[in-house]
């Protein structure tokens, strides 16, 4: 068993230490290298993987700063001790990984995707508390590259930014088993028998706009009802179906055809909200449907 080393703690009131916070963060950022097309990522100095750090407790931040100051081959750019900041560092600093705290986020999921649209090429590592529930497969449903724990130790710290940076994927044995749990759960949802429960027409044309990856604002103004309204319809049709999420919803229609004859066109398309065949071959919904469920609400 692998033992876990607590990070560096320095005095972050230090004048020492944040004149080195200010340089590090401030200093120009040198321009990355081409790379070989197939070519694999290799970090170097002359190279280095640009890292912003989003942590609310700044005796963290100063500590894997240190972690990172003794690596010639990571480089922090940036720091945030709030979600507003680490949403500006992601627009205004040009880093390769942003390291973040899921406690300075209203709502982890959505800040992934939010933080992903504005900054699409950086790699995201969620950092979580030992003790916080997790919910590994949205978050990487959502984009995030990696996943550890807040007590992971300096050694495999450095060692998942460099795989993150070089394309690789990071879960702890927690997370992973995490995974296997859902997806075998999910297996076997999807050869059950067809569900028993009767839907209302309301809620086929929400599930029709969720496995056309709309938000829940948007499926709100096609109805013709409210953002909240619709979660609470989507709360009672997981509980109907026995599903726990939106992919997992949308994967148990398609496997038992429930859009049959009942498709949510967009208003803005010209064409009112009516009951219509889905425009998909063999009743299914398209994969690039599917796919774009990872950045709904």
């Amino acid at each position: 068993m692998e033992t876990k080393m607590a990070m560096p703690v320095m005095d972050p009131d230090s004048p020492q230490e944040a004149a080195a916070a200010d340089q590090a963060a401030q200093a120009p950022s040198a321009p990355q290298t081409p790379m070989p097309v197939g070519a694999k990522r290799v970090s170097s100095a002359a190279n280095p993987v640009r890292i912003v750090l989003a942590d609310g407790q700044s005796i963290y931040r100063v500590g894997m700063r240190k972690i990172f100051a003794v690596v010639d081959d990571i480089r922090v750019v940036g720091q945030a001790e709030n979600y507003a900041q680490a949403l500006s560092a992601a627009q205004r600093h040009p880093a390769d990984v942003m390291l973040l705290e899921s406690a300075i986020c209203p709502d982890p999921a959505d800040a992934i995707t939010e933080l992903l649209r504005h900054a699409p090429s950086m790699k995201l590592v969620l950092v979580l508390a030992e003790n916080e529930p997790e919910n590994t497969i949205e978050y990487i449903r959502r984009g995030a590259a990696g996943i550890v724990s807040r007590a992971i130790s300096p050694e495999l710290l450095v060692r998942c930014v460099r795989k993150v940076w070089e394309g690789e994927s990071w879960l702890d044995k927690r997370g992973i088993t995490r995974v296997f749990d859902a997806y075998r759960a999910q297996a076997a949802h999807l050869t059950s028998q067809a569900p028993t429960a009767r839907l209302s027409e309301k809620e086929l044309l929400i599930i029709s706009g969720v496995t056309q990856g709309m938000r829940n604002k948007e499926i709100a103004y096609e109805i013709g009802t409210t953002e909240q309204v619709v979660k609470n319809y989507l709360r009672k049709i997981y509980d109907k179906l026995g599903v726990a999420d939106r992919l997992e919803l949308a994967l148990y229609c398609v496997h038992h055809q429930l859009l049959k004859g009942v498709h949510l066109r967009r208003k803005d398309e010209g064409a009112e909200m009516k009951p219509k065949a889905v425009p998909t071959s063999n009743g299914l919904a398209s994969a690039a449907a599917l796919a774009s469920l990872s950045e709904t609400e």
